[in-house]
């Protein structure tokens, strides 16, 4: 803006000079022409009246810078300063001649296209009616211009630089008080009457964009606040693979640190499934894959986005189905695993029974088989009343009624059950602590505690002692099952509340159990709320804690 308005101040500065030196010289030409007439007109008359004194001999003894010229009266040239009379026309016809012949005195102008120049004339009529004309030669305007081009020019580079000067100084000040304008408060600025209009509209508009920005702040925290606490991830991508905006649980499923501004989404992950993906939908391909990440399993949904039939950019959903695919393989292998624990107890009762049915089998053997066959249908109610509990516990236990109950008495009650168990392996029973009553369901609260009670005369030696002890707390309690028995390799301490899992594979059928009793307890202790803690050295027991909240 500076510049244009220092170009136009140095226009209108040439411009004025220009005219004003056209306009000088025109004027001046004018005055020159009229002044050179008058002095034409006076030294005409003088002319005239030195001539009607002494004639010819008054010519003779002239020096005029003026031509000057006598005419007869019927147009012959008498005498003339310049030229050879007898070789010049008549001048009968001169404008001026004819003037002074009807009157005293005639004048007239004419231009020399030739000379450039125009000659002023005036003529006077003598008494005896002859005439005497002076001429005098004036130069144009444009040969006037050449004449005087040096002294033009140096008054032009003069003005030029003046100009110059001048424009860049009333440039910048003119510019000054726009360039302090303070946009962001333009109803506080001091400068020209003629910006009002311009500050008023810059007023509404920082007015509208600052509701724009605010609406759009907002959106960006809601935005931001509802991806930030999502537990899957998402990538935006343009149409070249760089990374538009991602959440934090992308980093946390991928494991990576945050990428560079503008990155390539390939920086994220780099591994062949990623890739194949992100090539694909760049291309307008809806897909999905699987990502193994230490341990855990992301399922990767990639979506491209269109804009007029054209892929603008895609979106990248990540979600953690670690939980869901190991629920998938708890339920094949708890599925298979019942199958077996079915299958093992049905196949024995059938081949037993078969066999007494086909008569192979002695009348003094009979009760024997009798009972074996007892013995696994026994086996096989506990598996499907273990199975149906722990179903129920899964459904979250809805239709189970809560009630007061002391889990002090519970532990009395449990030791009651397990004293002939204990006798008969040599493991001594002891219950202490204090009453602890608190809102659950009885049946799942003995049942646990009952499961861990077995566990720990089960899986202990002869000579061993169990301890179960219940401690209330102030905002809670615990119960504890401690025993000092063969304990439980560290390899397998996470599994031994996964359903049907046994650390001594080789020795279940004769400790027996269904496999199912630590997985009822870890069930049972989120219906009630509690937390469950194991601790266990091999070889020198193994102490549970049920924490309740």
């Amino acid at each position: 803006m500076t510049a244009k308005i220092f170009r136009n101040s140095m226009a209108v500065g040439i411009s004025v000079f220009l005219l004003s030196v056209a306009l000088f010289m025109g004027v001046l030409y004018q005055y020159f022409g009229n002044q050179l007439t008058e002095e034409l007109e006076t030294e005409a008359w003088l002319v005239a009246k030195g001539v009607e004194t002494m004639g010819m001999d008054y010519l003779d003894g002239l020096k005029s810078s003026s031509r000057i010229t006598w005419i007869d009266q019927d147009g012959t040239v008498l005498y003339d300063s310049v030229a050879d009379p007898a070789t010049m026309k008549n001048h009968a016809d001169r404008e001026e001649i004819q003037e002074a012949m009807l009157g005293t005195q005639g004048t007239a102008r004419r231009e020399s296209a030739t000379l450039s120049e125009k000659t002023f004339y005036v003529a006077r009529r003598l008494e005896d009616g002859t005439v005497i004309r002076l001429a005098s030669a004036q130069y144009t305007v444009v040969v006037l211009l050449l004449s005087m081009v040096q002294p033009l020019l140096i008054i032009l580079v003069v003005t030029l630089i003046l100009a110059a000067v001048l424009a860049s100084r009333l440039s910048k000040r003119m510019i000054q008080p726009i360039l302090a304008l303070d946009l962001e408060h333009p109803e506080n600025c001091d400068t020209y009457d003629e910006l009002a209009p311009l500050l008023t509209r810059i007023r509404r508009q920082n007015d509208t964009i600052g509701r724009q920005m605010e609406l759009m702040g907002q959106r960006r925290q809601e935005f931001e606040a509802l991806t930030e606490n999502m537990s899957e991830g998402f990538v935006l991508l343009d149409q070249k693979g760089h990374i538009l905006s991602y959440n934090t649980g992308t980093l946390r499923l991928l494991g990576v640190l945050p990428p560079a501004e503008e990155a390539n989404v390939l920086a994220l992950d780099r591994t062949d499934a990623f890739r194949k993906s992100v090539e694909q939908v760049l291309q307008g391909v809806r897909n999905q894959c699987r990502l193994d990440r230490g341990g855990r399993c992301v399922q990767l949904l990639a979506d491209p986005v269109f804009r007029d039939n054209q892929v603008a950019g895609a979106v990248l959903v990540l979600v953690d189905v670690t939980e869901r695919e190991q629920g998938e393989k708890m339920r094949r292998e708890f599925t298979a695993n019942v199958s077996h624990e079915l299958k093992t107890p049905l196949t024995a009762i059938s081949g037993m029974a078969e066999i007494i049915s086909n008569g192979m089998v002695k009348p003094e053997d009979v009760p024997g088989f009798a009972g074996d066959i007892y013995k696994e249908s026994q086996r096989l109610i506990a598996l499907v009343e273990d199975i149906i509990h722990l179903s129920r516990l899964d459904e979250g236990g809805t239709d189970l009624r809560r009630e007061q109950v002391d889990l002090l008495e519970v532990a009395r009650k449990t030791v009651q059950r397990l004293q002939p168990l204990a006798k008969q392996a040599g493991v001594t029973l002891a219950v202490a602590g204090a009453s602890l009553v608190m809102q659950g369901v009885p049946s799942v609260l003995e049942e646990m505690v009952y499961n861990l009670c077995d566990n720990a005369v089960k899986y202990n030696h002869k000579g061993g002692t169990v301890t179960l002890s219940v401690v209330p707390g102030e905002s809670g309690g615990e119960v504890t099952v401690a025993d000092n028995g063969i304990g439980i390799p560290a390899e397998d301490q996470e599994r031994v509340f996964e359903r049907f899992y046994r650390v001594d594979k080789s020795h279940s059928k004769e400790i027996g159990g269904t496999g199912l009793g630590l997985s009822i307890v870890k069930h049972g202790a989120a219906l009630h709320d509690a937390r469950v803690e194991l601790k266990s050295t091999l070889g020198e027991g193994t102490t549970v804690r049920l924490i309740f909240p």
